[in-house]
């Protein structure tokens, strides 16, 4: 499994559709809010398979504007810096 943070903006106006959506997916819980501060942005770490397998957890509407970055860790002690 890899780990990726979902970055997922949304409007004002779909803010709680959005919400209720990704209640009914079953993935709630995974995501935090910036919408209470007005930055209607949704953001969750979740582990998956593939980036396509975190793209299924957003709203259709969404996934277009949705960011996903695949997370790793690196120890300099045993990782070459191989960044490519």
């Amino acid at each position: 499994m890899e780990r990726f943070v979902i970055e997922s903006p949304h409007t004002t106006e779909n803010c709680k559709q959005a919400i209720q959506d990704i209640h009914a997916a079953g993935y709630l819980h995974h995501f935090e809010w910036g919408c209470k501060d007005d930055d209607h942005t949704a953001w969750a770490i979740v582990e998956a398979e593939t980036a396509e397998n975190v793209r299924q957890m957003i709203p259709w509407y969404l996934r277009d504007k949705a960011r996903i970055v695949r997370l790793v860790k690196f120890d300099l002690a045993k990782d070459k810096l191989d960044l490519e």
